[in-house]
């Protein structure tokens, strides 16, 4: 799932066993106000390279067989006369089915950024009896090409799959990590220089359902190996309103879906930030949830993020799709390149979520390590410390926590740290889900342009 050669850190990983979690305080309430512009663009861009393929001249130019263009103010990938029929055996049921498809290729997009990692992500629907893959291929520097990898097999229920990554892809240079095309030796000097996506649609045969397509694309980046990274100076002071869960009061529930609610870090923070954006599920939706369990959406979340292949909830392009089908709701996977691009990014109302990992001694307040951990950021305090709903916290009141700013960004934004044994290990090089409307302010658009997100 993991390898010491590639820079990344454990997906959406608990606590480590390790690690202990202590009773943990809230902070105090937050003094910012009114609402401030966002803090200007920062001078130097940080290595990475986003495409991201949503608009009715992007889908055209690209490739389909069996595919259309479905118009309106949002569109999207159909399948339209299916291009064929395959078979495809479950891994994880055992079972086999025949589906129609159809499929699209993008065209050819060259990284301003020479990568050592890319990430994929997408955002559709899927109706009952349909499902999509999404498969990657990149160009060497060499000018030689990549496999088609596959980055996801995904379906927004588990009716008729099991959504699922595919471990034991790789070639001479790169190797597939769960949701992560990653450059095996960077040191060799190999890079990706430009790729293509492949979407394929499938549905029942004979079907008129169809998957929708509305996004896809991928992030590309070269972060240099790192154990601290320059500290920034704050610029801004604001608090969001973001709802806050726990993930601990779910310690025990669910425990088909990655053991429970103890490693449900990522759902729980994708949770809040889809309902700050004023979305939730249905009670058709929750109805198999049961009775009587406080927050019922975040257990929906995590059964809706879960991963059979990687076991766990914590697949990156997995929580941004889950966030995608609500109603227009946009999801990425990027990585950032300072705390000044997420004030950024709060000066507009966008949360933030981060990955990051630490032991207990290097993010004073947490009270725990962990190996890998998703937490909403929702603000800054007057003296630029973080302000962070942080669902490792033992109940909902205590989400809310304030960190030291110079640790916080040096955590998240690493891509290398020793763990408790003093062994070298990866960091997630400032990793970062962003959702957000499908008609943003003025000013949510002129952030999330600069950043490479429209």
């Amino acid at each position: 799932m993991t390898s010491e050669t590639s820079r990344r850190t454990v997906l959406g990983a608990a606590l480590a066993a390790a690690a202990t979690t202590a009773p943990l305080t809230g902070a105090a309430q937050a003094a910012a106000a009114g609402r401030p512009s966002a803090p200007p663009a920062p001078s130097g861009a940080p290595p990475v390279d986003t495409r991201f393929w949503h608009t009715y001249t992007d889908w055209r130019h690209g490739s389909g067989d069996g595919t259309r263009v479905a118009p309106g103010p949002r569109p999207g990938l159909v399948i339209a006369t299916p291009a064929g029929r395959t078979d495809y055996t479950d891994p994880h049921t055992g079972a086999t089915a025949a589906w129609d498809y159809a499929t699209w290729t993008s065209p050819v997009h060259r990284s301003s950024v020479p990568a050592t990692e890319v990430i994929a992500s997408w955002n559709a629907r899927t109706p009952a009896g349909t499902w999509i893959q999404v498969e990657l291929s990149g160009r060497y520097t060499d000018g030689t090409d990549t496999p088609w990898f596959v980055m996801g097999r995904w379906a927004g229920g588990d009716g008729d799959i099991r959504r699922t990554s595919v471990d034991g892809q790789g070639d001479a240079h790169t190797s597939v990590w769960t949701d992560t095309l990653s450059v095996d030796d960077p040191a060799s000097g190999v890079r990706l220089v430009s790729y293509r996506l492949r979407l394929t649609l499938h549905r029942t045969p004979g079907s008129r359902a169809t998957p929708t397509v509305w996004r896809a694309g991928a992030m590309a980046s070269d972060v240099p190996d790192r154990f601290t990274v320059p500290a920034t100076t704050p610029s801004l002071a604001r608090e969001l309103r973001v709802p806050r869960y726990s993930q601990e009061v779910h310690a025990g529930r669910y425990p088909e879906y990655d053991n429970g609610g103890e490693a449900w870090c990522s759902p729980t923070s994708s949770q809040m930030v889809i309902e700050y954006w004023g979305r939730r599920p249905t009670a058709e939706d929750l109805a198999w949830v049961r009775p009587g369990l406080s927050d019922p959406q975040v257990c929906h979340a995590a059964r809706s993020t879960y991963d059979y292949q990687y076991g766990g909830c914590g697949n990156w392009p997995f929580n941004a799709a889950y966030a995608a089908t609500y109603r227009d709701l946009n999801a990425v996977v990027t990585r950032l390149g300072s705390l000044t691009d997420v004030e950024r990014l709060i000066g507009a109302a966008i949360p933030v979520i981060t990955s990051q990992s630490f032991l207990e001694k290097e993010l004073p307040g947490a009270g725990y390590g962990t190996a890998g951990h998703l937490m909403t950021v929702i603000g800054f305090t007057a003296d630029g410390d973080v302000i962070a709903n942080d669902p490792a916290s033992p109940d909902n009141d205590a989400v809310r926590r304030v960190y030291p700013r110079r640790a916080w960004e040096n955590i998240w934004l690493r891509t290398k740290r020793y763990d408790a044994a003093g062994k070298v290990r990866s960091g997630s090089g400032g990793v970062a889900y962003v959702y957000w409307p499908e008609r943003p302010a003025p000013g949510q658009q002129r952030v999330l342009r600069s950043l490479g997100l429209l």
